[in-house]
């Protein structure tokens, strides 16, 4: 019989997208394995279709909250606790490290149950609910190391000298989609600017944004800038983007998780702060550069040739402050000539196509 792991890293985006490398840790290190995954309904795209996937369970812990004692509730609670028990794991991976992941891992049923450490959970709640609590090496800084460092200890490989990857799997209709949108633009590079992120203290400012854009359009003559966005605010700020740099400039229509991944395959650089849309790039091969303000760029960023993370010089940086009364100052810090930089050094780089 082929082990069979389940995978409880329910959100957020781009923590769902930094643990993709443990699937092909999992089928490199144990041929035949098979692998489901637990994820939150908001973010089942990124793993929807996985070639390296059994199952998804799906689940819906916002709505839950919101009626705990209605039957829907009850009834999808259930119903994913009956899909975990028949599975019969023989391993669970809690790549979380909260009570709630700690619970669902716990429901799993199944007898070696994998985490974090005290040092390493979020929620001291959590080590209630494994049965081993793996700790962490100064080598496991990063965020994807962190998860392969959980998987790698029952398998008995460590991680460190192997090449492992990740992906997000995207339909015909979804490329096919996204070449439409390409196949308007100018024959030059496309650069997809994303402005926006769950934290204040992740932005930049529009003024650096409408900069940067012209210097690349300057630049690279015939190219074009996308500038994608999540949510209405973001749109806003994107279109005011998109006005103070003027031509050669589209704002993206709302596209689907998939979509989106299909379009990020693609384009030729993608630009953000610490964010989903930076991490998804990075995970299907497109190059970035990222900036970081309150967190880490070399906990976070994404890691390779393909890739330049800029943080901001201040003392106080990676403070993992949601807000500041730093924050002006903190914004300038990250300036348009070390972005601008960044970009030239990587497209001076002949990497292979991500498309």
């Amino acid at each position: 019989m082929p082990l069979r792991v389940l995978i409880v890293k329910v959100s957020a985006l781009g923590d769902v997208v930094h643990a993709l490398p443990v699937l092909d840790y999992l089928h490199q290190v144990s041929p035949g394995i098979e692998i489901d995954w637990v994820v939150e309904e908001v973010n089942r795209d990124i793993l929807e279709g996985h070639p390296l996937l059994r199952r998804l369970h799906v689940i819906r812990t916002k709505a839950w909250r919101r009626d705990p004692l209605s039957d829907t509730t009850r009834r999808e609670i259930a119903a994913v606790r009956q899909d975990l028990r028949e599975a019969a794991y023989d391993i669970a991976f809690d790549l979380q490290g909260n009570t709630k992941s700690g619970i669902i891992t716990w429901l799993s049923g199944a007898r070696r149950r994998y985490g974090f450490d005290r040092d390493g959970v979020r929620e001291s709640l959590n080590l209630l609910f494994t049965t081993n609590q793996v700790p962490l090496r100064r080598q496991d800084y990063h965020i994807s190391h962190r998860s392969l460092r959980v998987v790698s200890v029952p398998l008995g490989r460590d991680y460190a000298g192997m090449v492992v990857g990740a992906d997000i799997f995207t339909s015909p209709d979804d490329d096919a989609a996204a070449e439409a949108l390409l196949a308007i633009l100018d024959d030059g590079l496309v650069f997809l600017f994303h402005n926006g992120t769950t934290w204040t203290t992740k932005l930049w400012n529009e003024e650096g944004w409408i900069d940067l854009g012209r210097r690349v359009l300057s630049r690279y003559p015939d190219s074009s800038i996308l500038l994608s966005w999540g949510n209405e605010q973001e749109k806003k700020v994107a279109e005011n983007i998109a006005a103070g740099i003027g031509r050669g400039v589209r704002v993206l229509p709302k596209l689907t998780l998939k979509g989106f991944c299909a379009l990020l395959k693609k384009v030729d650089l993608v630009m953000g702060g610490d964010t989903g849309p930076i991490h998804m790039a990075a995970a299907v091969g497109t190059p970035t550069v990222s900036f970081y303000r309150a967190t880490d760029g070399s906990r976070n960023g994404p890691r390779g040739d393909q890739h330049v993370v800029v943080q901001s010089p201040l003392d106080c940086t990676a403070c993992l402050r949601k807000a500041c009364d730093k924050d002006t100052p903190c914004r300038a810090s990250i300036t348009t000539d070390a972005l601008m930089s960044g970009i030239e050094k990587l497209l001076a780089t002949p990497f292979p196509s991500a498309g």
